[in-house]
């Protein structure tokens, strides 16, 4: 809002008659970043800080994004008009594989690869590309109308986050909280790295499940018994084998292992044997043992599963538990390791490691068990070679086809290979106890409330963390290796020589993953380790708002980072928001062809009804459904305050001149004035509560049915001294209470109205300093109560709706005294009514509307053929009653519901609903006929 003391004029100009979002978006936006609106710049106010969740520095503005940014700026441009010392930080990821495969594919056009140039020269490359066309999604957030302080804009590749990141690095490895281990991660055949678990996609494919005998060790036997649910016996048979099945039996021959559950009968008799994997050379194929584990499900399959500890994610964990050794079979390719001891010597050692001789224990690494036959083959060649020789033994016992949930890594675009290899973990078991105690204090918020468990749940049981990457672009990890390969970890070269005695060093070539240097966004970008001005101010942050979807992979790890080396949670509350769907619910991809591109909508119908279709359609996490009939619709909504304010233009409404409600005297602009008090405080409890539907609805409501619907059309042609000065003063708190929801048509509309000492961005919060008014609020209530009655049974009747009528009210109440009294021209303009009688209407047919307590009546005799409405609607009715108990009949058949497609049923309900009311309408109209 102005001052108080601001003179504002209205301006001598008229708006367009046609709003056009796209002539004034750019011109705001651009005035809006050159002036520093966006910047701190209230050092004595308290501060208000929100961190972006950094987009890839590769990407593009997705409707995802839309949404996340449109409910964040909300926020900031909320708390801003409040007079919060507002910092909304923005930046971008350097987004480590993303960008190497921008790179590369360019590379790739020109005939050239990554590995012909130095490492230090792809890097450069990456730079150069980064300056020409990284960051295209900074325009696009610009144009959505994100108020980001673009003068601190970071990157995580940045001098200053890079030392932030090595820092973190090596305290933690200090502390030994970080270390190197071999583990199984997620490997992507593709880009030669390990990925995290965001980064792989599972989906549905065809496959095959294959059916072996694992024979027992010396030609051993068992009697074999099943059972039904009853105890009776259904098969018993002499056994020299047990039976597995595998989807992917190139890894049998990793195995270390066969496992049951300790339960299963079946198989008590063999437990602690050995058995044969059925593949490889016949001299020297491995034996197994035959353990108990949870793991297996009696009731699926065999029973049985073989144990590849080092290709599968639930084998590692038996392993693990049961001290199975695991043996990694593929090389960074998902090719079949060639390298190596021959077969027969490999399998030899293999035998003494599993024999207990703890001598060679150490030499499991760099064994390739491997059959000689297989070496070097792709991994499904492979697969295809082991079946047939399996098979060709006699040892396959069936196979089935198979739909199968297979992991792709999201960019390489291949089935991932569950790998076991050398990488850097975090220690996140001990960095997770401090948030998780954090949330259960309530010192951190989690919004809503229902993402709490899934929270706890995931901290509670959460495994080391893998930060690094085999890539070269990233920061590279500060640590390097001395001749015997005793590691050095330092945030230099020079301090890690140092500490190795001036040996020759190796720098280790892998870099972080982008979630550790992310992790640190909302200090590091504060500018920590250094304490910062800016740190001291705005850390802790006010609020992290977040796709649910990246809860663990950022948020959580935030929580731990900035509690570790900070001492205290990066924000105090946490958003989370759900995903945009299509229409029909489905999850959107390119493969569906159901993306919706964000910059399309807001070519079509501007920024300002795209965020506002946001904000009304995000209801606390849970995932907004798209519809662009919705987004036109808020369209609509920015044209009717468009013409709103053309409409106070002319009647020489402008800008208001205080801040404070002015003082009122008249029914209807003390009415309004408790109106603005009251959707203020609607919308106040709203954003508190970060309900952003109910906010925008708050708005919306205000704004087209109070405003521009009722107050606009009570006040017309009646548009006194004091009228003009409220009407004046409701349209600025309109204004200002929309502008962090629409605000670009509010910014220009702002100016529109009068000369003004600030831009609306920078303009105050609505102070009112009024009540509401019980009497005034009573009155037009009522009148707007008849109005509208009397509107809905002309349609019903099918009376026209300029048809003036006459009304019988033989006992009005205090209210209708009050405002017949005062208010008959505005009755008779809006209700259409020429006469409001205070006695007993006549007999004959006449209709009943209510306002209030009153009841009036309105005789028809000659406004309409009253056995003809009889007739029609009688006709209706039959007919909606009909189609009601159709659908009804259909909707309670549970065949229908069943073997119906979702949307038929869907529609069934919709249809029923409407024909319900339908009837329902018109046994009121028929009522009113008497």
């Amino acid at each position: 809002m102005t001052d108080e003391t601001t003179s504002a004029l209205p301006t001598d100009g008229t708006l367009a008659k046609t709003f056009d979002p796209a002539a004034i978006e750019a011109r705001w936006y651009a005035r809006w970043e050159e002036s520093g609106s966006f910047r701190p710049h209230r050092p004595e106010a308290a501060p208000f800080t929100i961190v972006n969740p950094p987009p890839n520095v590769t990407g593009s503005l997705h409707i995802g994004h839309a949404l996340d940014n449109t409910l964040q700026d909300i926020v900031i441009r909320h708390e801003r008009l409040k007079g919060k010392d507002a910092l909304w930080v923005v930046g971008t990821d350097h987004a480590g594989i993303a960008t190497q495969m921008v790179v590369e594919r360019q590379m790739a056009q020109a005939g050239e690869k990554r590995t012909d140039l130095t490492r230090e020269a792809f890097v450069g490359r990456v730079w150069e590309w980064k300056a020409e066309s990284g960051g295209t999604i900074t325009g696009q957030l610009r144009r959505l109308g994100c108020s980001m302080d673009w003068s601190r804009e970071q990157f995580t590749m940045d001098p200053h986050f890079t030392r932030a990141v090595v820092k973190v690095f090596v305290d933690l490895h200090k502390q030994g909280l970080l270390y190197r281990d071999k583990r199984l991660v997620n490997w992507d055949p593709a880009l030669k790295t390990a990925i995290s678990d965001l980064e792989v996609e599972n989906r549905e494919v065809a496959g095959h499940m294959w059916h072996f005998k694992y024979p027992l060790a010396g030609g051993a036997t068992y009697t074999y018994v099943e059972r039904d649910d009853d105890g009776n016996v259904v098969l018993e048979e002499e056994r020299d084998y047990i039976a597995i099945a595998t989807t992917r039996p190139e890894t049998m021959l990793g195995d270390g292992a066969v496992a049951v559950h300790p339960s299963d009968t079946r198989y008590t008799p063999i437990v602690g044997m050995l058995c044969e994997i059925p593949v490889g050379p016949k001299a020297h194929r491995r034996l197994i043992p035959i353990i108990t584990d949870e793991y297996p499900d009696p009731a699926f399959g065999s029973g049985a599963v073989k144990i590849t500890g080092a290709h599968d994610e639930n084998d590692y964990g038996v392993a693990q538990r049961n001290g199975i050794p695991m043996y990694r079979l593929m090389d960074e390719v998902a090719a079949m390791r060639s390298d190596g001891a021959p077969y027969a010597e490999a399998a030899e050692r293999a035998r003494a490691i599993a024999a207990g001789e703890s001598a060679l224990a150490a030499e499991i690494d760099t064994l390739n068990l491997v059959p000689d036959a297989y070496r070097g083959l792709d991994r499904y060649e492979a697969r295809a070679r082991v079946v047939a020789d399996i098979d060709a033994d006699g040892l396959m016992i069936a196979v089935e086809d198979k739909t199968i949930m297979q992991p792709f890594g999201d960019r390489g675009g291949v089935v991932i290979e569950p790998m076991l290899t050398d990488q850097w973990y975090v220690d996140a078991a001990t960095l997770a106890k401090p948030p998780m105690q954090a949330v259960r204090d309530g010192s951190v918020e989690i919004v809503p409330r229902s993402w709490e468990k899934t929270f706890f749940n995931w901290m509670e049981n959460i495994q080391p963390w893998c930060v690094s990457r085999q890539l070269w672009w990233g920061h590279q990890i500060p640590a390097w290796y001395g001749p015997d390969g005793q590691v050095f970890v330092a945030e230099s070269e020079k301090e890690a020589q140092v500490q190795a005695g001036n040996l020759p060093l190796t720098r280790d070539p892998d870099v972080l993953d982008t979630w550790f240097s992310s992790a640190l966004w909302p200090f590091a970008t504060l500018g920590w380790p250094d304490r910062t001005d800016l740190l001291e101010k705005h850390f802790p942050n006010d609020l992290l708002i977040s796709g649910f979807d990246i809860l663990f992979f950022w948020d959580a790890r935030m929580l731990m980072q900035g509690m570790h080396f900070l001492g205290e949670a990066p924000w105090k509350r946490l958003y989370l928001h759900g995903l945009v769907r299509a229409a029909d619910g489905a999850k959107m991809s390119k493969s569906k062809g159901n993306v919706v591109d964000p910059l399309l909508l807001i070519d079509k119908y501007g920024a300002d009804a795209l965020r506002f279709f946001m904000a009304a359609m995000e209801s606390q996490g849970r995932d907004v459904k798209m519809d662009e009939s919705r987004v036109e619709g808020y369209r609509n909504f920015a044209t009717k305050l468009w013409n709103a304010t053309r409409f106070c233009q002319a009647n020489g409404i402008g800008a208001s001149t205080t801040l404070a409600a002015p003082a009122a005297t008249g029914a209807v602009n003390r009415w309004i004035v408790g109106e603005v008090v009251e959707t203020l405080a609607a919308l106040d409890k709203a954003m508190a509560d970060l309900r952003f539907d109910a906010a925008a609805n708050t708005i919306y409501q205000f704004t087209w049915g109070t405003f521009c619907d009722w107050y606009l059309e009570l006040i017309k042609g009646q548009i006194d001294a004091e009228t003009n000065v409220v009407a004046g003063w409701v349209l600025d708190q309109i204004l200002v209470m929309l502008h962090p929801f629409m605000p670009f048509i509010t910014e220009e509309l702002w100016h529109a109205q009068g000369t003004r000492t600030n831009d609306l961005i920078l303009a105050r919060w609505p102070e009112p300093q009024a009540t509401v008014d019980a009497g005034a609020k009573a009155e037009v209530e009522w009148l707007i109560a008849l109005t509208t009655a009397l509107r809905g049974a002309k349609n019903e009747l099918g009376i026209a709706p300029g048809a003036r009528l006459e009304a019988f009210l033989p006992e009005p109440s205090p209210t209708a005294r009050t405002v017949i009294a005062g208010s008959m021209p505005a009755i008779e303009r809006l209700a259409r009514l020429s006469a409001i009688h205070s006695a007993a209407a006549s007999d004959g047919p006449a209709m009943q509307v209510s306002a209030g307590a009153d009841l009036f009546v309105i005789p028809l005799e000659g406004v309409i053929d009253i056995a003809a409405e009889q007739a029609r609607l009688t006709k209706a009715k039959a007919a909606s009653e009909k189609e009601r108990d159709n659908l009804a009949k259909r909707l309670n058949n549970p065949a229908f519901a069943e073997k119906a497609k979702p949307e038929a049923v869907e529609k069934a309900r919709a249809d029923h609903a409407h024909h319900a009311a339908e009837v329902d309408r018109l046994t009121a109209a028929l009522a009113r006929l008497g």
